[in-house]
């Protein structure tokens, strides 16, 4: 019924949005240009079944409005964010293992047990110098691995988006305050060829409606990305390299007991480095695409050595069939590494640093942490504006002696960032379904309406033996001028 409800509000509110022709130039103020968005969106909760508040509904909504100069040699930008919080549950935190019953306990504990939360911070505040082919930006600014080359290439895009960009270092784009660094940015760019550096510390955000302070976990990544092209087949690698520390003194989230990692507050310092390959190939019966990514990691995990990686493969289809609906097949493999044993001086969990999990965990009740991910997907598109995707997962825990993992990063100086829960010797954490569907109704409004619903494995039953099977639901509307 709330879900109903908030469909019914949501298409209330699109009706009565300011009308946008694709051709409506934007607001300027002399050379300024003037921009924003409103976001807002209905949750519907239905966690494992635990001993507090896993049914639930929530509003979340950001308004965000942009002033912006871009000139040849420089652009500047300057950007306030407004999230609001209406109705967050006050009893979905529970006592481990239960926890946070998905993010409405983690909203609720981010914001000191509060139901009702609002703030109004700078979400950018950037310069930057424009040269030739290079450019430095310093300021505070959004960034997200992956994805500082967009390729032109419709296939190779939209694989690029959905699979490589936000892996490790990302926005946190779908929750209600996101992620914003303070630091600097440097890009090169000479044809095929692209090279970007990058360093800062991020913001408070992500769950915290506060998002003035720093987190001190810095982070620094350097890429190389180069186009390529073999006759009618387009491509893109990359390789880069991040460094990432930690030396808040806040109590880590892994698998040893919970006085060993009391006692163990040194911090951490960690190397990821990896790459990516995509490829779009067309032929007489369709476009095939192929992907695939990996990273290692070394370094340190407070007195322990990290020792671990993670991997993805991935490929699809787009037949030249059923033109009508332009379907595409997808599939593929994610694994990433989870640690043996909480006794030795080793720690092989993958960590994931700071990423955008939503992009990989549709349904976020897990990460790319100490998982193995096998996939199909079907996606049609009957209309230019419209989107229609389904998925089924089916996940594992790479390692029954490590966690079930779940969270996107440091997001509050006195939070680690990434909660786990103990596995109880089992690796079967999820069946997953879901379906979305995306309408853009202007080139100013768009909705999206998405249903999940995860079968619980043996992982799950062992914690939530109630009932071990989760949905949520979602509508979503944005405006953007």
């Amino acid at each position: 019924m709330r879900f109903l409800t908030c469909l019914a509000g949501l298409l209330a509110l699109c009706a009565n949005l300011p009308a946008q022709s694709d051709g409506a130039d934007p607001l300027h103020i002399g050379s300024v240009t003037v921009s924003g968005s409103v976001h807002e969106r209905y949750e519907d909760w239905d966690f494992f079944q635990a001993k507090g508040e896993n049914s639930y509904g929530y509003s979340g909504s950001l308004l965000r409005l942009m002033l912006s100069q871009n000139e040849q040699s420089y652009d500047w930008g300057f950007e306030l964010a407004a999230p609001i919080l209406l109705g967050i549950p006050n009893h979905a935190v529970q006592p481990s293992p239960e926890g946070q019953l998905g993010l409405g306990g983690s909203y609720y504990a981010a914001n000191h047990n509060g139901q009702y939360a609002a703030s109004v911070f700078v979400k950018q505040a950037y310069f930057r110098v424009k040269g030739e082919r290079s450019s430095v930006r310093l300021g505070r600014f959004e960034f997200t691995d992956g994805g500082e080359v967009t390729p032109t290439d419709e296939t190779l895009a939209i694989v690029k988006r959905d699979g490589i960009s936000q892996r490790l270092i990302g926005t946190f784009g779908f929750s209600d305050v996101q992620r914003s660094f303070d630091g600097a940015q440097y890009t090169y760019s000479n044809g095929p060829w692209n090279v970007t550096a990058f360093s800062a510390v991020p913001d408070r955000g992500v769950f915290q409606v506060d998002g003035w302070g720093w987190v001190k976990t810095p982070v620094t990544y350097v890429a190389l990305t180069k186009q390529a092209a073999f006759g009618s087949s387009k491509a893109e690698w990359r390789v880069f390299g991040i460094y990432y520390n930690d030396d808040r003194g806040v109590i880590k989230t892994d698998n040893r007991s919970a006085a060993v990692r009391a006692s163990d507050l040194a911090g951490i310092d960690i190397g990821t480095y990896g790459g990516h390959y995509i490829q779009a190939i067309p032929t007489a019966a369709g476009t095939f695409d192929l992907m695939g990514w990996g990273a290692l990691q070394n370094g340190r995990w407070g007195s322990q050595a990290q020792r671990s990686g993670a991997g993805a493969v991935e490929t699809g289809f787009q037949p030249k069939i059923a033109k009508a609906l332009r379907p595409w097949l997808r599939g593929g493999y994610f694994y990433s590494s989870g640690d043996n044993n909480p006794k030795d001086d080793v720690h092989g969990t993958f960590f994931a640093i700071l990423p955008t999990p939503r992009v990989y965990a549709r349904f976020p009740f897990f990460n790319e942490m100490n998982n193995r991910d096998l996939f199909a997907e079907l996606m049609l598109r009957p209309a230019k504006k419209i989107t229609l995707r389904s998925d089924i997962h089916g996940l594992w825990l790479a390692n029954s002696h490590d966690l079930w993992y779940s969270g996107g990063g440091a997001f509050q100086p006195w939070t680690f960032g990434f909660n786990g829960r103990p596995s109880n010797g089992a690796t079967g954490l999820a069946t997953l379904y879901d379906i979305s569907a995306d309408y853009q109704l202007s080139r100013a409004v768009s909705t999206t309406a998405y249903f999940g619903y995860a079968r619980g494995g043996a992982v799950v039953e062992h914690i939530f033996p109630g009932d071990s099977n989760a949905k949520l639901g979602y509508l979503e509307a944005n405006y953007r001028f």
